[in-house]
């Protein structure tokens, strides 16, 4: 099978196991520890055997970028340190952008709340309905795997959401790409955009990047808007 039809087997194929039998909740708390502490060997060009905190003073930070920054130093770092075995988890139920922040941060600047809320909704639902060559493919599995992968990146965890779609519909290129992206996306380059899904359309792909970056900001959000919350109580 090519990439593309193998990806679509394996969406067809969870479709039809979610219909036959639902995780526990066990089991899908289970995938995300799982999939949350892989996501953190997970590194830019490769993964490694063990979490890696990165940040700009590890290697020379190139001019082209550096001039445009006030702080060269400033960057991403992973959620947990070396060698922790209790990652912590933000469980998105306890603290939601649609029942918590956006109400927070309308308050805080009037307005801001439902733009933003239109920008994730618009880029979260966006789609042709379309996977390269077919047409009339309902792509929502897909697309929410991108989102909570993502966030699980960041430590959020949905209870509601089975972390084994991830692992079945993100392969090792992809997950690698989303990383990059996401977390340093001044390394980002053509042979990694290139590397995965390469029967796609470049419309498709650049809609991923999209969906990487909105998920990304609503992540940072909800855990600014948490801490105000509780700090405000």
């Amino acid at each position: 099978l090519s990439e593309l039809e193998a990806l679509m087997e394996r969406m067809k194929r969870l479709q039809e196991d979610k219909e036959d039998e639902e995780a526990s909740q066990e089991e899908m708390a289970t995938r995300f520890e799982k999939e949350k502490k892989e996501s953190l060997l997970v590194i830019s060009g490769g993964i490694c055997s063990f979490p890696v905190q990165f940040s700009f003073d590890d290697e020379i930070v190139s001019t082209d970028v550096s001039r445009y920054v006030e702080d060269p130093g400033f960057g991403y770092k992973d959620f947990a340190r070396r060698g922790e075995d209790h990652l912590p988890t933000f469980r998105a139920q306890d603290y939601t952008w649609e029942n918590h922040g956006f109400s927070l941060v309308n308050r805080l600047y009037s307005d801001i709340g439902h733009l933003l809320d239109e920008k994730f909704r618009m880029v979260y639902n966006l789609t042709y309905n379309t996977m390269a060559t077919h047409e009339d493919v309902d792509t929502t599995t897909l697309r929410r795997a991108l989102f909570n992968y993502v966030h699980c990146m960041y430590g959020i965890r949905y209870d509601d959401y089975d972390y084994g779609e991830v692992n079945q519909l993100l392969e090792r290129s992809l997950k690698v790409y989303i990383k990059t992206v996401t977390c340093y996306p001044e390394r980002t380059t053509k042979r990694m955009y290139d590397s995965y899904w390469r029967q796609f359309k470049h419309s498709e792909k650049v809609h991923v990047n999209l969906l990487l970056m909105e998920a990304r900001m609503q992540a940072e959000l909800l855990y600014a808007l948490r801490a105000i919350t509780r700090h405000l109580t």
